[in-house]
């Protein structure tokens, strides 16, 4: 047996240096090929196809030129899809990229950029080397689908949607409509039913993804809950209650959605902090540090500041009647001062427990013509109603609506094509 110094010689370590460079080498020309070419590749009609899906570092002129290009094709391409089909970069794990040639050995012919389900972009080279490109929008088969559910004791809005099979994203959007007429917390008791009429859409038979909430009804404890997605003469869409009005309001009585109210609005509550009685002009929220706080409404900053009480407070002057405090903030959103405007649902600050605060919450306020009022209780005024010839065409499309929802509620399993 040779001592460990016989065998270390230098000769030997060349060897295993050149042989692991190798390895190295081989391994990464696999990667390439696995990426490029095997996971993606397909032979179709005596075309190869090799589909890339874009991932976090990728850049055009980089998965161009591992295909064969030369930098003046790469500049060429990028010029066209930059100028003709408005493609300035490319979205990791969301866009896609097809190289199609004649054969294994023959160059790249055709490229195909897939920015999303419903729309591609084909690049193909003239015989004067110039390369040109053409958009194809994707035909949508969109089907209306409804789906209904019950409440049932310790169950939250979201559990009830879920267990009804309403995809998050689109109870997400049904929370943003019921918020501007319900308090979750509060308003949902066992027993209570909801159904949502929603878009799917389908390519090739295969579903790609949802589109929008068409229909949304909640038996809340103030009263049936109805709203329906409806397109103006104009061309804008809104959403409208039974009678054409608008259903979506100025503002929402609760800013952040699916938030435990802690501390109602009242006229003589006792004082977490002071400990003597007083009113309190808003409602509490509980939410955690750091919770992002969306303006309830569009409006104006009137007010950015700290005082003992509030802490770190947001005020919005929405128009000639209403307004609404936000406290206890931890900190304030980017860009949010006073005299800025802000859009309805925009951040505006962040959950905190600055000031008079026993823990971490949202303190939420809403006056209307200088004297708070109840945001739970309160009124709320629509941003827009539907003029009389609208509003005719409203019903007719509601009633056909109501009748094919009626049937889809018999038939779970059946779809509206739209």
């Amino acid at each position: 047996m040779k001592k460990a110094k016989d065998i270390i010689t230098s000769n030997s370590v060349v060897r295993a240096v050149m042989a692991l460079a190798i390895l190295l080498t081989l391994i990464a020309v696999a990667l390439v090929v696995s990426r490029f070419f095997t996971k993606g590749t397909s032979f179709i009609d005596g075309e190869e196809k090799s589909l890339v899906l874009v991932e976090s570092g990728d850049t055009l002129s980089g998965l161009l030129l591992a295909q064969g290009f030369t930098h003046n094709d790469v500049s060429q391409i990028a010029s066209v899809l930059k100028k003709d089909a408005e493609i300035t970069s490319l979205r990791a794990d969301n866009d896609k990229i097809e190289f199609i040639r004649s054969g294994a050995e023959e160059p790249v012919s055709k490229i195909v950029v897939i920015p999303s389900p419903w729309r591609q972009v084909e690049l193909t080279c003239n015989d004067s080397g110039e390369w040109q490109c053409k958009t194809i929008e994707i035909e949508r088969d969109t089907r209306a689908v409804y789906r209904s559910g019950e409440i049932l004791d310790g169950d939250s809005f979201y559990l009830a949607g879920m267990r009804a099979g309403i995809p998050a994203g689109i109870l997400a959007e049904v929370y943003d409509l019921l918020a501007f007429e319900m308090d979750f917390e509060r308003d949902v008791r066992a027993g209570q039913k909801f159904s949502v009429l929603y878009e799917e859409n389908f390519s090739g038979g295969e579903k790609i993804d949802n589109g929008r909430v068409l229909a949304v009804e909640f038996e809340a404890l103030r009263g049936n809950v109805k709203m329906y997605r409806f397109k103006k003469a104009d061309g804008k869409s809104g959403y409208y209650d039974e009678n054409g009005n608008g259903a979506i309001k100025s503002l929402k009585r609760t800013p952040i959605n699916n938030a435990r109210v802690t501390s109602s609005f009242s006229n003589s509550r006792k004082h977490p902090v002071l400990g003597y009685t007083r009113a309190h002009k808003g409602v509490d929220f509980r939410a955690s540090t750091g919770t992002p706080i969306p303006a309830a409404g569009a409006g104006r900053v009137v007010a950015r500041s700290y005082n003992r009480g509030h802490g770190n407070y947001v005020k919005i002057r929405h128009n000639g009647s209403y307004e609404t405090l936000y406290a206890h903030m931890s900190r304030f959103a980017k860009g949010v001062v006073v005299g800025s405007t802000v859009k309805q649902g925009q951040t505006i600050g962040y959950v905190g427990s600055t000031g008079l605060s026993t823990g971490p919450h949202l303190h939420y306020e809403i006056i209307k013509d200088g004297k708070h009022v109840n945001p739970m209780t309160v009124k709320l005024p629509a941003i827009s109603n539907l003029g009389s010839a609208d509003k005719k065409k409203f019903i007719e499309y509601r009633k056909v609506l109501d009748e094919g929802m009626e049937k889809l509620a018999q038939h779970p399993d059946w779809f509206i094509q739209i």
